[in-house]
């Protein structure tokens, strides 16, 4: 007689325990509760910080808006943030690519040197820079902001890069050049589109990094504040803490933005990947 086959069972999916999801609320409590404290003081009708509150008002919004020196600041983060995000990323796609294309010697002692700046406390990078920049007689300003913080941000790029390109089929890249396509029409035309979303994730992180950025800042601005370092300035006079608190409220709303349309851009990606796929592309 023959054996009857034993069912397989397919393995049920474990729940997570209540104490797990306790922990898990409260610790997304702690995290995000006290950012939400930003936009509910900035609309309250009082110059100080305190519960219950007074009133709604916009005002400290208008006093945000119309302080010319802090938008002159905001105007910095921004430039900074952009050419140290651009940069970074074409850096870090370049390293990338070389990481995980090709064979090199000394590619491990290349990496930890590139990877270091993650490790060194800022404190002690801002003073280096500071007296190299002194060597060299380039005086302190955006620019040296702006280099510090792409030696800080290029880190970043390679890391998001490196996990993005070594997560798709490289045949397609081999594909392509035995079909007679060049080496910059194949990364246009193959490698471009699949690692645009880490492309766009690594624009994200190495722009808000930079743009948070607040010792290397300080060391290297010189005259030039950027936000970080006028909100850090402007703490000494309570007077000004509603409208530092206003524009805290505009960044958040921001930031948001950002996230959703970079995940946005991420899962579309995603999506676009798995129809090629599908067709046998």
């Amino acid at each position: 007689m023959m054996a009857t086959p034993r069912r397989i069972q397919s393995p049920k999916t474990a729940r997570p325990s209540i104490g797990l999801m306790i922990f898990a609320i409260a610790y997304l409590v702690f995290l995000y509760l006290p950012v939400l404290f930003l936009p509910v003081f900035s609309l309250n009708d009082s110059a100080f910080i305190k519960f219950p509150l007074e009133g709604f008002t916009t005002r400290w919004y208008d006093e945000a808006l119309s302080d010319q020196n802090m938008i002159a600041a905001l105007m910095n983060s921004l430039k900074v943030g952009a050419i140290s995000a651009v940069s970074a990323t074409f850096l870090g796609l370049l390293a990338a690519k070389a990481v995980t294309r090709y064979r090199m010697r000394g590619a491990g002692t290349a990496m930890g040197v590139i990877m270091l700046p993650l490790f060194i406390p800022e404190i002690v990078l801002g003073i280096s820079m500071v007296l190299l920049f002194d060597a060299v007689d380039l005086p302190l300003s955006l620019v040296t902001v702006t280099i510090g913080h792409i030696m800080l941000t290029v880190p970043f790029a390679m890391a998001v890069l490196i996990a993005r390109m070594d997560g798709f089929d490289k045949s397609l890249e081999e594909a392509s050049l035995d079909l007679g396509e060049s080496a910059w029409m194949t990364f246009w035309r193959v490698t471009f589109p699949l690692v645009l979303p880490g492309i766009v994730s690594s624009l994200l992180l190495t722009f808000i990094v930079s743009f948070d950025e607040f010792l290397i800042a300080f060391f290297l601005g010189g005259t030039d504040m950027t936000l970080p370092v006028y909100i850090w300035s402007q703490l000494r006079f309570p007077a000004k803490l509603p409208s530092v608190l206003a524009m805290g409220a505009l960044i958040l709303v921001a930031s948001c933005v950002l996230v959703v349309l970079a995940e946005w851009l991420r899962r579309r990606g995603v999506s676009d990947e798995a129809k090629k796929g599908a067709i046998g592309i």
